[in-house]
């Protein structure tokens, strides 16, 4: 093997194999944290509710309200019959959709702060390093 065919060997190999780059997570903007996890919050609150809808009508298709009631009549508690309004589709979503509102605020906000934190931590410690690979 010739000398030329050597170098162009070695390059072709170089060439096949990945490489290899160490960064490092320095900073995260504050305001696109806010913003993907306002999308994913909506997100989650929606399939709560839809996951909520999914379950009541299960319930409601296999008689369980109406079980616990006549359950309730029969051993003379018709006084809690009143607390099964609660648990009526319309109440039930209510609630849902306030937990759903809750969550987004919430989660939203803890995910931001966070954003903000690490930006501080990183200033002292210099960030988390990532080892990222060319294929």
């Amino acid at each position: 093997m010739s000398d030329n065919q050597e170098v162009l060997a070695d390059k072709e190999w170089e060439e096949d194999t990945p490489r290899q780059v160490m960064l490092a997570v320095a900073r995260v903007d504050p305001w696109s944290v806010m913003k993907v996890s306002f999308l994913l919050s909506v997100a989650a609150a929606i399939a709560g509710l839809v996951a909520t809808l999914v379950v009541w009508f299960m319930l409601d298709a296999m008689q369980v309200f109406s079980d616990v009631e006549r359950f309730l009549v029969s051993i003379g508690a018709e006084s809690f019959t009143s607390l099964l309004d609660y648990a009526r589709l319309p109440q039930v979503m209510s609630m849902a959709t306030l937990v759903g509102v809750v969550n987004i605020v919430v989660l939203t906000a803890l995910a931001t702060l966070g954003a903000l934190v690490y930006n501080v931590i990183t200033a002292l410690v210099g960030g988390i390093r990532v080892t990222l690979m060319d294929e």
